[in-house]
């Protein structure tokens, strides 16, 4: 039997995931980050997308978030994020739907235009599609 930790999935919403865990993989502010039993204490941000898990028997699950928060402790780890969504509740037709607006007003810059929100916009679509390419990848 693999050594595990106790892992915690939160949203604003609700909770999206609880149960021991052999990995997690996140998308954290400095580059990937791999979390197993044993690691150090760490908080870190997340950036949008896709958080992987490998659960205690050795099924993967994937899931989205758009940003949060990623704190690891003794015998814990928990991911803290502004809007968390399972396999489920993803929709591809809308995120490419919002990458393609989000490019468009990129594009056509015109007064009065907030940049930085567009760009998130964005970076949080193609982030979502990220994701599905890895879901549609780990169930072939």
């Amino acid at each position: 039997m693999a050594l595990t930790i106790h892992c915690d999935i939160v949203s604003a919403e609700k909770e999206i995931f609880s149960g021991l865990v052999e990995l997690l993989v996140a998308a954290g502010a400095e580059g990937d980050v791999g979390i197993g039993y044993g690691h150090a204490p760490l908080l870190t941000s997340l950036k949008p997308g896709p958080v992987r898990l490998k659960k205690q028997n050795g099924d993967e699950e994937i899931y989205y978030v758009s940003g949060g928060y990623l704190e690891v402790q003794p015998h814990a780890v928990t991911v803290l994020a502004d809007t968390a969504l399972r396999e489920g509740d993803m929709d591809e037709a809308a995120a490419e739907e919002a990458r393609k607006q989000a490019e468009d007003a990129l594009k056509n810059q015109g007064e009065g235009m907030d940049y930085s929100a567009a760009a998130a916009r964005l970076a949080e679509a193609a982030a979502q599609l990220r994701t599905l390419q890895q879901i549609r990848k780990r169930t072939r």
